[in-house]
């Protein structure tokens, strides 16, 4: 079958139209417009993406974003989680750029940025699909046109949103609205341009329902709590005409009860009815390991008992939810945690700095059995990361880097690379600390972060975020001020009339519980935020109580952090390399690079090599020696300065005799000395000393160190002049 990748797949997803809509459906153009703030959003339908399962187009500006949502005709086997798949495809074409290697002009694997957007678009959907759901869905976003003021980020979350809306057989309990808020001049605004945003203190993506927010995340210059609150309310405001629009492309084909929902609701009942009591009474023990062990035993003797009524794995998803709704019961009706904390209480914290010898600054950040270890590397401004992406072109002097080892949970699993959640807690800890890290102006060292959990029991990217604070103070890096972190957790009834918010969110809870909040900050204000949640949204009052409570959680753990190094240390590790600066006039920066950069290498090549010492030129002038050896510093500094520096008619130097000057008939008439590196100037016969002198070597000899006084300088032919007789005068 031509454009159909298999002959078999085409019969998998083959629905007649004639009784109901799939696939292979043709949709009339249809146009919808919204505003949200000042942009004018525009959603498209029916042109592109004929046999996906709906097809939307997002315009802002000159951004265009094509998203599509296809759900896959019948369950999976054997599932126990939603299989949703969100991908955000970055296109370079987009932005009319060709990149890559001479080789290699293709997009290859998606970029830091294009993870972070996917997990973006994700997580406000995610919610509004039935937990039981089992048949495959797949939303892809694609940037078509990038005009670089419009970001394709948040109008790619109302495209998918809009996508899953018109989708045939989706059981999407949407609409998700999505806005970005900044602040400018003490004003909220809603999607500013990125010209705008570079001006804002505030970057706030907020996505949420008619009355409740769904999705936050935040970077914040130190805004205070109550400021980021009132922007959350703003946002919500802003995004109900976007809501209205995408209301109007619901699709009737819509999934109200599936097969799997009926299956997990008689499985569900069964369990319940013969050990509801036994199940409830493990939740209520407050040790950790007597608990899951006493799981474990109940789980396997229920599996044992009930073979044959049900599937297992049904069996086994019922044991499960049932003893996460006890959980929650616990914790609703009698404030009881499953580690016995009361409920605005954080767990023990220690901490250690300097624990490991040779890395540049290191911490050991525990709070309960959460452990994160964080270590420094400091580099030269030449070990800073290039970012080339659809929409940026640059570097990063500042990274953070998260690894989320399967021993941390004790469990065994191959190590096959980063994955999304660890690019995603680590870009959440690095933007935490951005805020307070040094001007490279003031520390223009290259700062590496990397977040080794040892152990998780919940919020290790909050973990990651005081480790990093303790491991750069303890580096020497001086950081403007410390910052700490506190996730937020929560368990509510089903109309959210009933809520309890738990302070610092344990492993279990966050299985059990509704939202995951977490927010960092300094004793000043919030510098990031990111909220997730597994229910139909939170109501303002959640919000509210949840940034309250996080406050003196955040500013508890922050005091306690302070105990163990209260603030950055006055020196680097003695096995940091070493910066310094030196500023030369821009026009000789051509003649310290050299032709082909030939200068600079052997300069480079002279003081060690590149293990040893790097040289960095800005093109104001600025010259920037790091060495790992002093010595080879000196040297380096010794040859920028005597290439660049302008030798003045008058000053003295001390010399070394290079060589002889000879005339053809053999006469020495002078001798040529290095009075700076790169800078030689002859000493005529003449000026070697008060009596007549008949050649230079019966005067001076090779290596001979000399005082000199530099009486003439061509600069347009490169000679100087150079006496010995006038240096004692």
């Amino acid at each position: 079958m031509r454009g159909c990748r298999s002959f078999t797949n085409f019969l998998v997803n083959y629905r007649d139209p004639r009784i109901t809509p799939g696939p292979f459906h043709m949709n009339q153009d249809q146009t919808w417009t919204t505003h949200v703030g000042k942009q004018e959003i525009t959603f498209k339908s029916g042109k592109l993406a004929e046999q996906a399962g709906a097809a939307i187009t997002a315009t802002a500006g000159e951004t265009v974003v094509l998203a599509t949502a296809t759900i896959a005709p019948e369950a999976k086997e054997g599932l126990d989680y939603l299989p949703f798949l969100v991908d955000f495809e970055e296109k370079f074409y987009a932005a009319g750029k060709i990149n890559g290697s001479r080789f290699i002009k293709r997009e290859g694997r998606p970029s830091e940025n294009a993870v972070l957007t996917s997990r973006l678009i994700d997580r406000p959907l995610r919610p509004l699909f039935p937990k039981t759901f089992r048949r495959d869905i797949q939303v892809i976003v694609t940037v078509l046109s990038l005009d670089n003021e419009n970001d394709p980020d948040v109008l790619a979350i109302n495209a998918a949103s809009a996508a899953l809306m018109k989708a045939t057989g989706s059981p999407f309990k949407g609409p998700v609205g999505a806005v970005r808020v900044g602040r400018l001049d003490g004003q909220f605004v809603a999607n500013p341009t990125k010209t705008e945003m570079l001006k804002s203190d505030l970057d706030l993506i907020v996505a949420g329902t008619r009355e409740r927010i769904m999705m936050v995340e935040a970077g914040a210059n130190e805004v205070a709590d109550q400021d980021v609150f009132e922007a959350m309310k703003f946002a919500l405001q802003s995004i109900q005409s976007c809501l209205e629009t995408q209301e109007q492309m619901r699709s009737d084909n819509v999934v109200e009860t599936s097969l799997e929902e009926n299956v997990a609701a008689a499985a569900l009942e069964l369990v319940k009815s013969k050990y509801h009591s036994d199940i409830q009474a493990v939740s209520k023990n407050t040790n950790r390991n007597e608990r899951d062990h006493e799981l474990f035993v109940l789980k396997s003797k229920i599996l044992e008992e009930l073979e044959g009524e049900m599937k297992q794995i049904d069996i086994a998803q019922a044991v499960e939810t049932l003893y996460l709704k006890s959980v929650r019961n616990n914790i609703l009706a009698d404030s009881h945690r499953s580690d016995g904390r009361g409920i605005e209480e954080v767990r023990e914290i220690s901490a250690e700095v300097g624990i490991l010898p040779r890395p540049h600054g290191s911490s050991l950040f525990k709070r309960g059995l959460t452990q994160v270890l964080g270590i420094v590397t400091l580099g030269g401004p030449s070990e800073k990361q290039l970012v080339d992406t659809m929409d940026e072109e640059g570097s990063k002097r500042y990274m953070h880097h998260y690894n989320f080892p399967p021993y941390s949970t004790g469990e065994v699993s191959p190590m096959r690379g980063v994955g999304r959640r660890e690019i995603g807690h680590g870009a959440l800890a690095e933007r935490a600390l951005l805020p307070v890290i040094p001007s490279e102006e003031e520390f223009p060292y290259t700062i590496r972060v990397v977040s080794e959990v040892m152990s998780s029991d919940g919020s290790t990217s909050m973990g990651s975020t005081c480790a990093s604070t303790l491991s750069l103070m303890d580096a020497g890096v001086p950081l403007k001020k410390p910052v700490s972190g506190i996730a937020m957790g929560l368990v509510t009834n089903e109309d959210a009339s009933e809520f309890k918010v738990l302070t610092d969110l344990l492993g279990l809870e966050d299985f059990a519980g509704d939202m995951d909040f977490k927010i960092t900050g300094t004793a000043d204000g919030i510098t990031a935020m990111q909220m997730d949640t597994k229910i139909a949204g939170l109501t303002m009052e959640i919000v509210e109580q949840t940034m309250k409570q996080a406050k003196v959680g955040r500013l508890h753990i922050l005091e306690e952090m302070l105990k163990v190094l209260p603030e950055p240390r006055a020196e680097l590790s003695k096995y940091a390399p070493k910066i310094t600066s030196v500023k030369i006039n821009p026009e000789k920066i051509g003649e310290l690079i050299g032709p082909g950069g030939k200068t600079i290498n052997k300069i480079i090549e002279e003081c060690g090599g590149e293990e040893v010492t790097q040289i960095d030129i800005d093109d104001s002038g600025l010259v920037m020696i790091t060495s790992t050896d002093q010595e080879m510093a000196k040297k380096a500094i010794a040859s920028v300065e005597g290439i660049t520096i302008d030798v003045e008619i008058g000053a003295l130097y001390e010399a070394e005799i290079v060589d002889f000057v000879t005339t053809r008939e053999g006469n020495e008439i002078g001798a040529l000395a290095q009075i700076l590196p790169g800078k030689v100037g002859m000493i005529h016969v003449s000026e070697m000393a008060d009596g007549f002198v008949k050649k230079a070597s019966d005067v001076v000899k090779i290596g001979q160190k000399v005082q000199v006084k530099v009486k003439d300088v061509d600069s347009a032919r490169g000679r100087i002049a150079l006496s010995i007789k006038a240096a004692g005068k």
